[in-house]
């Protein structure tokens, strides 16, 4: 059965229960892993959320780079190691590794060391992960955001060279859309999809702009997805756009 969340801060999770949600998505980053006085008085509000916390994206810190001359794997994996504690404990399914920023290929790096820096990284996720009840989910980003991992095939194709079962790959309906990426590769690479982003035409919310909804979510059934749905994008009238865009993802796969 598909379940529907939204990426919002920690605070949003009772507006998102009121509304008819089943989970709330928020960022890592937002859980101070790095400041242990912050991280004690941040973690409550995780465990005690009246919607549960199921899925975790903005993985890395915007300063903490993973690929190029300024990756520090100390730092690094002690991040990745409080990362998988704490989601553990607080009963998320899902961390989404979009950090575009981070991964960023910098100017005079080899593409192939970039790519092998990579791949360290989610074996380190992989082995920190393990036994957590946690999967990584690897968001491939456009080339806009990002220069390393920009379609569902790159994603799986560093999937499959983990090929660890913590170490799966997102969907993201915006970032297929911004780099007109065909709607089959969901089909293609079901075997490797384990969470789903969604928005609508200008990164607003589902349901209110053209993007072809229709032959998205059937790509996910012939897919056999059955797994939870977020909405990411921009959000004006909270009040009016959760429950339209609800009824829009229940409608629409449904």
């Amino acid at each position: 059965m598909v379940a529907f969340g939204w990426c919002r801060g920690i605070e949003d999770a009772e507006l998102l229960g009121e509304h008819g949600f089943a989970y709330i998505e928020c960022g890592l980053q937002q859980l101070q892993l790095e400041n242990e006085a912050l991280f004690r008085e941040t973690l409550p509000a995780y465990l005690n959320s009246p919607l549960p916390v199921r899925a975790f994206n903005l993985f890395f810190p915007g300063d903490m780079r993973i690929v190029g001359p300024e990756l520090d794997p100390e730092r690094v994996r002690r991040y990745i190691h409080r990362g998988a504690e704490a989601m553990n404990r607080i009963g998320a399914r899902i961390a989404v590794l979009g950090s575009g920023r981070s991964r960023h290929i910098p100017e005079g790096c080899e593409q192939e060391r970039a790519e092998d820096q990579m791949l360290h990284v989610l074996s380190w996720i992989a082995e920190e992960f393990a036994g957590t009840g946690v999967t990584l989910a690897i968001e491939p980003l456009n080339k806009k955001e990002t220069n390393l991992m920009n379609s569902v095939a790159e994603a799986v194709s560093f999937a499959k060279q983990i090929n660890h079962p913590t170490v799966r790959v997102l969907a993201d309906f915006y970032h297929m859309d911004e780099d007109s990426e065909p709607l089959d590769t969901i089909t293609q690479h079901k075997d490797w999809l384990a969470h789903i982003h969604i928005a609508d035409t200008g990164r607003l919310a589902p349901g209110t702009g053209q993007y072809p909804y229709a032959a998205f979510a059937q790509q996910l059934k012939d897919a056999g997805y059955n797994g939870m749905i977020s909405a990411e994008c921009t959000v004006h009238k909270p009040e009016e756009e959760l429950p339209a865009s609800l009824a829009f993802m229940k409608r629409v796969f449904g």
